[in-house]
């Protein structure tokens, strides 16, 4: 999967149902050397899922001390407000967030991971609201696209 916090609950609950799984499958004949083997691999394939699940952070989008701040594990954006004209958000799957300048052209971020030379969106994950984004950035006072002023 390629959507962060999607990946993060498939992976804990995949993690977790393999857990009960060994031990269901251990409970079942716990006197054959097999049932134990197999369900003590289940349990510990399962527990380093769920381990790796809690691992993944969610990106975090952020407003302090006159700049707009992006952080996606240690991958970081800070980009001062009068940079900032307005924003769009990308639909799909995925979901990304733009920036615009003050003249309407969309800002261009360094890529995630040295995956492409720049891109012109910050990714954020398929379960995230565009709702809650809009409303993020009302309360952050910058504007939409199809509302800005200079566009």
């Amino acid at each position: 999967m390629v959507c962060p916090v999607g990946r993060k609950h498939v992976e804990l609950w995949a993690g977790y149902a393999l857990v009960v799984l060994g031990v269901v499958v251990v409970a079942i004949d716990p006197g054959h050397w097999a049932h134990i083997t197999l369900g003590l691999l289940l349990a510990l394939g399962g527990a380093g899922l769920a381990a790796h699940g809690h691992m993944i952070k969610a990106p975090v989008l952020e407003v302090s001390d006159g700049e707009f701040r992006y952080q996606r594990g240690r991958y970081i954006v800070r980009v001062p407000f009068h940079d900032i004209g307005s924003y769009y958000v990308l639909p799909g799957r995925i979901r990304s967030l733009g920036l615009c300048d003050s003249t309407g052209r969309p800002k261009r971020f360094p890529s995630l991971q040295s995956r492409r030379a720049a891109r012109t969106y910050l990714p954020l994950t398929g379960m995230t609201s565009p709702a809650k984004v809009e409303s993020f950035m009302a309360v952050a006072g910058i504007p939409p696209r199809k509302r800005s002023l200079t566009s």
